[in-house]
């Protein structure tokens, strides 16, 4: 039975899966990727797996093998995502992708190795009556086999379209600030009156649209008592506009900014302050008066940005600040 013919589902998926890494990093936008990402996932690992373990035509007929191939897939995969994530190389496309071609190809090896040696082996056929054995079968059975590939084919349908058309991720705006070295440390803290200090401030748009942000600056002297903010005083500070496009998260390559600004700033009255950095979309609520440098706005409307920014009601950032005489 050393008839390599006899063996050419399990040569095909083998040379499939290391087909799809070319077309992965050759053509990553092709439609072949999709279709054949699908079979990788879905198929190849639970069949190259079920041929391996039952390589005799009397173990299961076509119609099971078909079904437990699915099944298994399904199951095979996580765990080899789930092995991957107590590894240093997690998981990532890369990782993922030679870890299933690695199984795929070894499986496969392994089931031709076991089909040369069975004596009756299981060679699948492409007629299709032929392979599901539809003559032999009493009409209960072509009733529930028609009845399961209905159900398969079912299933592929949603899956392929749920895959081509895909719904939009999680929509979330980065918003943060960084040390003037760009790192997530020696903020400033302690300041003299006048004295210039820097930091640098970064946004990030993962809204799936285009978007207006507005960022307002405030110098907020406050306490805590009885579980309540009250505010002594809100001084503001500076508000400016960025309007951004929407960019994808990339969880495969290095973190990149989209936008970021060095902001550098002085203080010119001495005391307490935790300066809060307010993010809005698209527009900013209106402020009861004009808003000046350094105008007081504690007792009015305007509070109640700082109360939210306090709840979470708002994207916000904050700094403690100690200024003090020169």
């Amino acid at each position: 039975m050393r008839n390599w013919k006899n063996a050419w589902d399990l040569i095909a998926i083998s040379i499939l899966s290391l087909l799809l890494i070319l077309i992965i990093y050759l053509f990553p936008e092709s439609l072949l990727r999709k279709a054949l990402g699908l079979a990788f996932i879905l198929f190849f690992p639970g069949y190259s797996f079920i041929a391996f373990l039952f390589p005799e035509k009397k173990d299961l007929d076509s119609v099971e093998r078909i079904a437990l191939s699915f099944g298994l897939s399904i199951a095979i995969t996580p765990l080899i995502g789930l092995a991957l994530n107590y590894t240093p190389f997690g998981i990532r496309l890369t990782p993922v992708l030679l870890s299933l071609a690695m199984f795929n190809t070894v499986f496969s090896l392994l089931a031709i190795h076991r089909r040369f040696m069975a004596r009756d082996p299981f060679i699948p056929r492409v007629d299709v009556k032929e392979l599901l054995e539809w003559d032999e079968m009493s009409r209960l059975d072509k009733i529930l086999t028609a009845v399961l590939l209905i159900a398969i084919f079912a299933s592929i349908t949603t899956l392929v379209y749920v895959i081509v058309t895909p719904k939009p991720g999680e929509k979330f705006t980065e918003f943060y600030i960084l040390g003037p070295e760009g790192k997530a440390s020696d903020y400033p803290s302690k300041l003299r009156v006048g004295q210039n200090s820097t930091i640098i401030i970064g946004i990030v748009n993962h809204e799936y649209r285009r978007v207006n942000y507005t960022v307002e600056i405030w110098l907020v002297n406050a306490s805590f008592v009885n579980n309540s903010t009250a505010i002594h005083h809100m001084f503001f500070f500076d508000r400016f506009n960025v309007t951004l496009n929407h960019t994808p998260v990339n969880i495969e390559g290095n973190w990149t900014p989209q936008w970021e600004m060095r902001y550098t700033f002085s203080i010119d009255k001495p005391g307490r302050y935790k300066m809060w950095l307010l993010l809005f979309k698209d527009y900013a609520p209106s402020l009861p008066s004009k808003p000046e440098r350094m105008k007081d706005f504690a007792g009015t409307e305007a509070e109640k940005r700082i109360l939210d920014a306090v709840e979470g009601k708002i994207q916000s950032l904050n700094l403690n600040l100690v200024v003090r005489e020169i």
